[in-house]
C-alpha cells in the first residue's frame, strides 16, 4: 500500500493531523497553500489533489467534512476492489468515518485513528457490526478465494438468519473466526474453510459457492513481496497523452513487459530498470510472464499503445487469470486507460465519433473472416460510425478492399472518411476522403480508418476541412 496522504484545510487542522502522523506509518500531511504553513506538502485545489492521490492509489485521511471528499471522489468511483482507503475526521478529532476502501483495510484504519481520540469509529459495515468480524476482507495472512458475488450472497444469508459451520483444523485456529459472532451450528448448510496446504487447496477450488468460503493461509513474507501489475495505455506515441496516473505506474515500475516498439515509446521511463521487450505475436506469453514478475515482489507495467483495453494486452493478461485459475488470484492487478489512436484521429479532425460508433479490426488472426464480414456489416446497416484497426498488412491487402464492398451496401460512395496515420508519432498525417476513393494503398499497420454514418458532414472552417457527426438523429 502507498503510503497514507492526511490532507488539511487550515492551519488549525494540523495539530490533530501530528497526532495522526505519529500512529500511522510513512504518512504525509497534505496542506491547502493558502491556508497552511507547516504541512509536508502543499497542494492549491483541494478536489484536484485527492482525485490524484486516490487514483494513484494512496489511502486517504481527510480533516473535513464527509460531504466534500464524497463530491470530489464521486466521478472516480468504479471498482470498490480497487478503492483506496478514505477517512473522513472532524476538525476537533470528535468523529471518524470510513467512507470508502472498506475492502481494503479503511475500517481497520479508521479504528487505529479512533484509538487516538478514545472514540468508537463510525463504522456502517453492517456484517462487521453484528459479527465483529469482515468476512469480505480477512486479516493480514488470509485470503479469500471466492469471487465477490459468491461472498455478498453468503453474507447476506447470515444477515438474513442463516447459520454456518467451520470446516477444517486451520479453521479451529482462526481467531478471528472463532472468537467473532458468527451464527456457528453444527448443522449449518453454510461452511467456511480454512486451508493451509496446496494439495487441499487443489481438491476443492471448484467447489467454491455462495455457500461455502475458502480463506487462503498467506506466509506474512509473502504478503510484504506483493507485486503489483499495471496494464498502462500509452496513447498512440506522443508524450503529451500519457495521463498523470500512467506517469506514476511509469516512474515507480522495476520491470517493463511488452512489445519492443511499444516500450520505446516510455523509454524515459526505463533508464536503470529491467526491460523484457518481446515480439508481438507472443501476448499471453508475455502476460504470464509479467505476472510471474508480479508474485516476485516486483512492480510492473504491461506497456501497450494506445488504451491497453482496445486491441491491447489487458485483454491478454485476463485471458492468463481465467486459464490459469487461481494461480493469479494474489496478484495485484490494475489497468491503466489511455488515448486511443480513434480518438486521436477523431479529435485531429474535428468530431466524427460524436454519435454512436463501434471499433471493428480486420485483423483475422485470432476471429475467422466471415466473423468480420458480418460485423462489418451489421454494423454499417446499423449506420454507426465504424472505426477500423488493423486495415492491412503485408499478408493482407485484399481485406480492406472487400471491407469497403460490403460498407457501399450500405453508405453512399461520398460518405466521409478519416485516415489517421501514426497518430502522435514522427510522419503523423490526417486526411479526409470519401469512400468511394479508398484503396488499399492509403493505409497500413500505423493507420486507422473512419468511416462516417449516413449523417456524419464535412465543413469548412476557414481554410481547414473539418469532419463530424451530428449528436441528434433521425
Amino acid at each position: 500500500m502507498k503510503p497514507p496522504a492526511i490532507v488539511v484545510l487550515g492551519e488549525k487542522s494540523i495539530t490533530i493531523a501530528r497526532q495522526i502522523q505519529a500512529v500511522i506509518p510513512n504518512s504525509q500531511i497534505y496542506g491547502l497553500a493558502s491556508r497552511t504553513q507547516t504541512a509536508d506538502c502543499e497542494y492549491d485545489k483541494f478536489g484536484e489533489q485527492v482525485r490524484e492521490l486516490f487514483s494513484q492509489g494512496h489511502p486517504i485521511i481527510s480533516i473535513c467534512a464527509a460531504g466534500i471528499i464524497i463530491r470530489s471522489l464521486a466521478t472516480l468511483l468504479s471498482d470498490k476492489r480497487a478503492e483506496p482507503p478514505v477517512i473522513a475526521i472532524a476538525e476537533d478529532g470528535s468523529a471518524v468515518v470510513p467512507l470508502l476502501g472498506g475492502l481494503n483495510g479503511a475500517n481497520d484504519l479508521a479504528k487505529a485513528i479512533a484509538d487516538i481520540f478514545k472514540i468508537k469509529p463510525a463504522i456502517t459495515t453492517t456484517g462487521e457490526i453484528r459479527f465483529q468480524t469482515s468476512l469480505l476482507n480477512p486479516p493480514v495472512g488470509y485470503r479469500l478465494l471466492n469471487d465477490d458475488q459468491q461472498a455478498k450472497m453468503f453474507l447476506a444469508d447470515l444477515l438474513a438468519g442463516a447459520s454456518v459451520k467451520l470446516v477444517g483444523e486451520a479453521s479451529h485456529d482462526a481467531n478471528w473466526l472463532t472468537e467473532s459472532n458468527l451464527p456457528f451450528e453444527q448443522q449449518a448448510e453454510h461452511q467456511i474453510e480454512v486451508v493451509t496446504n496446496q494439495e487441499r487447496l487443489n481438491a476443492i477450488t471448484s467447489n467454491l459457492s455462495s455457500k461455502y468460503l475458502v480463506y487462503q493461509t498467506v506466509p506474512i513474507e509473502t504478503l510484504e513481496t506483493k507485486g503489483k501489475l499495471s496494464i498502462i495505455g500509452t496513447g498512440p506515441g506522443a508524450a503529451k497523452w500519457l495521463s498523470p496516473e500512467v506517469k506514476n505506474i511509469l516512474e515507480n515500475a522495476t520491470d517493463f513487459v511488452g512489445y519492443k516498439t511499444y516500450v520505446n515509446l516510455v523509454k524515459e521511463y526505463t533508464k536503470g530498470k529491467t526491460v523484457h521487450a518481446s515480439d508481438n505475436r507472443v501476448e499471453l506469453d508475455r502476460a504470464r510472464h509479467a505476472l510471474q514478475l508480479a508474485t516476485e515482489g516486483k512492480s510492473v507495467a504491461i506497456v501497450s499503445s494506445g488504451d491497453a483495453g482496445i486491441y491491447g494486452m489487458a485483454a491478454a493478461v485476463f485471458e492468463v487469470v481465467d486459464q490459469d485459475a487461481p494461480l493469479w488470484d494474489h496478484v495485484d492487478i490494475h489497468v491503466a486507460p489511455g488515448i486511443s489512436a480513434a480518438q486521436a484521429a477523431a479529435a485531429a479532425i474535428g468530431a466524427p465519433i460524436g454519435h454512436d460508433f463501434c471499433l471493428i479490426s480486420l485483423s483475422d488472426i485470432l476471429k475467422s473472416w466471415d466473423i468480420i464480414t458480418q460485423r462489418l456489416s451489421a454494423a454499417a446497416q446499423a449506420d454507426f460510425v465504424i472505426a477500423i484497426y488493423n486495415p492491412i498488412s503485408s499478408q493482407r491487402k485484399w481485406q480492406l478492399d472487400q471491407a469497403k464492398e460490403i460498407l457501399l451496401k450500405w453508405r453512399s460512395p461520398d460518405t466521409p472518411v478519416i485516415l489517421g496515420h501514426k497518430m502522435g508519432r514522427k510522419g503523423e498525417n490526417v486526411r479526409v476522403i470519401t469512400l468511394g476513393e479508398l484503396v488499399p494503398e492509403l493505409a497500413d499497420m500505423q493507420t486507422v480508418i473512419i468511416i462516417g454514418s449516413s449523417k456524419t458532414k464535412t465543413i469548412k472552417l476557414g481554410d481547414l476541412l473539418k469532419v463530424y457527426t451530428p449528436r441528434t438523429y433521425s
